[in-house]
């Protein structure tokens, strides 16, 4: 159930209607942020979901979490005026399965990450659980400039705060009741 006013016919779509509604000015400044995400970060797509989908388990939101990329992604880009064409999944690379997304909550035990992944998913974590020391850890971030480029780095953090930003807005104001599959058809 919304924790804001949406009407009956704008129910299959309820986050669009917020942004779009509610605070248009902002939300179109949001929506071209995530198109930016989705179409300009250079990073492997299994690299970008780990990272996303982290995000998605710490945020609570529904919606975030039965987003696969490599599935609705494109479908998603068109509807919000994007260019499948330039995504981080039309760029290729490996697919990640629903055993990778199953294995995200256990991170650190599972042997379905290579390092990069692995990172990726603990920025992600430490980002949205402990954004005050992360900072300050040398050890971490030499394993970060180890691992990544600092553009890289920058593009990462950029994403991640996009997703913790939208997926919070979403699951705060109840609007991640609608399933993505039902939102959207894969791209085929």
């Amino acid at each position: 159930m919304p924790n804001i006013d949406i009407p009956p016919q704008h129910a299959a779509d309820p986050l669009g209607y917020a942004l779009g509604h509610h605070a248009p000015e902002i939300g179109a400044a949001a929506g071209a942020f995530v198109r930016s995400v989705y179409q300009s970060l250079r990073l492997p797509l299994r690299v970008a979901e780990a990272a996303r989908y982290r995000t998605a388990q710490i945020n609570g939101c529904l919606v975030c979490q039965d987003f696969r990329a490599g599935d609705h992604l494109d479908a998603y880009l068109e509807s919000v005026g994007g260019d499948p064409s330039r995504s981080v999944v039309a760029r290729g690379g490996a697919r990640p399965d629903e055993p990778f997304y199953a294995a995200i909550s256990d991170w650190r035990d599972s042997p379905l990450f290579d390092g990069r992944e692995r990172l990726a998913i603990d920025y992600a974590e430490r980002l949205a659980e402990g954004p005050r020391e992360l900072g300050y850890d040398s050890a971490f971030w030499e394993e970060m400039q180890a691992a990544y480029s600092y553009a890289e780095i920058a593009e990462l953090t950029l994403a991640i705060g996009c997703w913790m930003a939208m997926g919070r807005f979403t699951h705060a104001l109840g609007l991640d009741t609608v399933c993505m599959s039902d939102m959207l058809e894969p791209a085929g």
